[in-house]
């Protein structure tokens, strides 16, 4: 049997926006350093998604040493600083959340207007900012993501989806933190607890899924596919189910390469 190790690493530092995968990454309270460190909003300060705006993917995102470089199709690049100037504290909604953040300025906000086609800032999330994790799951924080620290899924989950698929999908859809080789197809829907290189981790619950998988991050277009395939045998009271929700117990450090071992199954 092949040895279970992490074979991918990304971060999506812009919430919706495109993925940067990495070789290391550095945990924080708050998950992988700077994932969904940044969030766009509309009027009311409401958090935007690929869900209304696919377009959203062909938003690309590089690090450089002291600031995101952010690109997008027929645009000049746009650089935003890691540390603002005097920004405006802004209370921004992510789902039921409100919290507070700091305006990245009206360069960035004209950017994405112009792209996206209406009036829409970006927001990053202050170093004092609470944003807690469902208390049932632990005292974790968060970042702009949906509702954990981070995301779990195995390469062989991905295959077996992709034997069913007239077209495969890659990982991409499904915007995970953590990939896993090694294991079985859905074999993580069964572990409780797990510890990647020397960092701890517990397994939250299954990931119900939204439409944004359904967005090809190439070109931002919309299709029916993998939700629908998904929907014949991943699905339960309602919901699609794919890939694994979950918390760090520690900070440290994650490297593509790092053993998995599985401390405990449900």
């Amino acid at each position: 049997m092949n040895p279970l190790t992490l074979s991918g690493l990304y971060v999506y530092p812009i919430k919706s926006a495109g993925g940067v995968s990495l070789t290391t990454g550095q945990l924080d309270d708050r998950g992988l350093q700077h994932d969904r460190r940044w969030m766009l909003v509309d009027n009311q300060n409401s958090f935007l998604t690929q869900r209304k705006f696919p377009r959203m993917a062909l938003i690309s995102v590089e690090l450089a040493p002291e600031s995101l470089v952010v690109r997008g199709p027929a645009m000049k690049d746009l650089e935003v600083p890691f540390r603002l100037k005097n920004p405006e504290t802004l209370r921004v909604r992510v789902w039921d959340d409100v919290v507070e953040a700091h305006s990245a300025g009206d360069d960035a906000s004209s950017w994405f207007s112009q792209f996206l086609g209406f009036p829409c800032n970006l927001v990053s999330m202050p170093e004092g900012a609470i944003r807690l994790v469902n208390p049932k799951y632990g005292q974790s924080q968060m970042s702009f993501a949906d509702s954990f620290p981070l995301l779990l899924i195995s390469e062989a989950s991905l295959n077996d989806l992709n034997s069913r698929l007239d077209t495969p999908v890659p990982m991409n859809r499904f915007r995970p933190n953590l990939v896993v080789r090694g294991c079985s197809p859905y074999e993580e829907d069964e572990w409780q607890g797990i510890c990647i290189g020397a960092i701890a981790i517990q397994i939250g619950k299954p990931c119900s899924r939204c439409t944004v998988p359904t967005v090809d991050q190439s070109t931002g277009i919309q299709g029916k596919e993998p939700i629908g395939t998904l929907s014949t045998y991943r699905s339960r009271d309602g919901k699609v189910y794919f890939g694994q929700n979950v918390i760090h117990l520690s900070k440290g450090t994650l490297t593509v390469g790092d053993h998995i071992e599985i401390i405990s199954r449900r």
